[in-house]
């Protein structure tokens, strides 16, 4: 079953959703976003650098815009929730709703670093971003769609998506940092899941595998190389933008009505458990 946009009656125009994604500047968010926009929705896009420094968010702009989807950026830290209120405010003013969060942004684990050589600072700042500021902008966003009347009526599929990864599961020591606040975001999918679905907004977590993105490069690549080799990744390739974009707008538009709280793999069967 895939739901459909309503048309209102007294509205000649179709209903268009609107996306907030979080880093949405590059890489898996702007993939994301790209998808969406695609996808019908209108996107708001919120990352670090101001617009005007920073010609990538420009042309991100006009790509979206090319589908036909209204879109906007915003300068946001969600480490920084003094700055959520205001945010989802200037969303709402800006666009008349907001549908769905993508819960994108988040930073690596850099330099790797042995579990037991990891600093304090280092850990508490993959937690301000991956855990705290993303938990908060999803209340905040929670507490918007729940005070909007029209999703009573409607008909739009509201949603809020988190992206963890692998390493929600998969243990590494030299990225215990960004393990710990992943399987931590991996529980708060459950527990928004939980506290929303009789509202009917469903929750989605999304796992990626091995990505090719600018976030990754940053790190060697042999390793994970090796993995495809040996075929502990079955469908022997990366994973790439557009796989994760195209699993986020499967899920924000209502594609898998039956389905929240839990986590999607896109990982090219990397989970699967194998004999030796």
């Amino acid at each position: 079953m895939i739901m459909s946009i309503p048309v209102p009656q007294d509205a000649a125009e179709p209903i268009r959703p609107v996306a907030v994604v979080t880093g949405g500047r590059q890489g898996l968010g702007r993939g994301a976003a790209v998808h969406l926009a695609r996808k019908g929705f209108d996107v708001a896009i919120a990352d670090l650098p101001a617009l005007q420094d920073d010609v990538a968010i420009g042309e991100l702009l006009a790509t979206l815009r090319e589908t036909g989807a209204k879109a906007e950026y915003y300068q946001l830290d969600i480490a920084d929730l003094g700055a959520h209120a205001a945010f989802v405010d200037q969303v709402w003013a800006d666009f008349g709703r907001l549908d769905c969060l993508h819960n994108n942004a988040g930073i690596a684990a850099r330099p790797l670093v042995d579990v037991l050589d990891l600093e304090p600072e280092a850990f508490d700042r993959a937690s301000d971003i991956n855990l705290r500021g993303t938990f908060f902008l999803s209340q905040a966003v929670a507490k918007s769609m729940l005070a909007d009347p029209s999703r009573l009526t409607d008909g739009v599929y509201r949603s809020i998506l988190f992206v963890t990864s692998i390493a929600a599961e998969l243990v590494s020591t030299d990225r215990s940092q960004y393990c710990i606040t992943k399987t931590a975001v991996s529980m708060a999918s459950e527990v928004f899941a939980t506290r929303l679905g009789p509202e009917g907004i469903h929750v989605h977590e999304i796992r990626p595998g091995f990505m090719r993105t600018e976030m990754t490069a940053s790190a060697s690549t042999a390793p994970i190389d090796k993995k495809m080799e040996d075929g502990s990744v079955p469908l022997g390739r990366w994973g790439s933008t557009d796989d994760v974009g195209q699993a986020v707008a499967t899920l924000a538009s209502g594609a898998l009505p039956y389905m929240t709280g839990q986590p999607l793999w896109i990982a090219g069967g990397l989970n699967i458990a194998q004999a030796t």
